[in-house]
Order: C-alpha cells, then sequence, then structure tokens
C-alpha cells in the first residue's frame, strides 16, 4: 500500500467523518484491495470484494465525497472483512 492508499484508509476510519475526501481516491483504494469495478448508469457503480456488493454513487458535480459516502465506503470493507 502507498502513502496516498495508506492516507485514503486513515480517513475513511477517521472521526469525525471527513467531508473532504475525494471519492477517486475511495475508488483506488478499493481497486487496489482487490474489488472488481462493475459501472452503472450514470454517476452509479458498484463494487464486489470478498462475496460482498456495494452500490454507489459517485458525487457530482463535485469530487468529494459525502459523509454518508465515506461511512459506506466504510462498511462495505468491514463486511468484506477488512478492518483497522
Amino acid at each position: 500500500m502507498n502513502s496516498r492508499q495508506r492516507s485514503t484508509w486513515e480517513l475513511l476510519y477517521a472521526t469525525p467523518t471527513p467531508n473532504h475526501l475525494e471519492w477517486f481516491r475511495i475508488e483506488a483504494l478499493l481497486l487496489y484491495l482487490g474489488a472488481r469495478k462493475i459501472e452503472g448508469n450514470g454517476s452509479r457503480v458498484r463494487f464486489e470484494l470478498n462475496g460482498v456488493i456495494a452500490s454507489f454513487h459517485r458525487p457530482h458535480p463535485g469530487k468529494e465525497a459525502k459523509p454518508y459516502q465515506v461511512r459506506d465506503a466504510r462498511t462495505f470493507l468491514e463486511r468484506a472483512g477488512y478492518a483497522p
């Protein structure tokens, strides 16, 4: 894991939930961990990791993930067997 991915990991588990984390960094971390990305219509994207599937909407028009999206990504990772 490189320093950028480690930083993203730490921000995912930070308290309070950050509102400045860019969505593409979350996607990059999920792909690094081995998730399979399934593109949907528009801003919809799904990830499958260790048999767990999660669906997200990419933020728009901004690029920062909303706090609920960060929490959802954290929950997805925990359900897939990844915890800090």
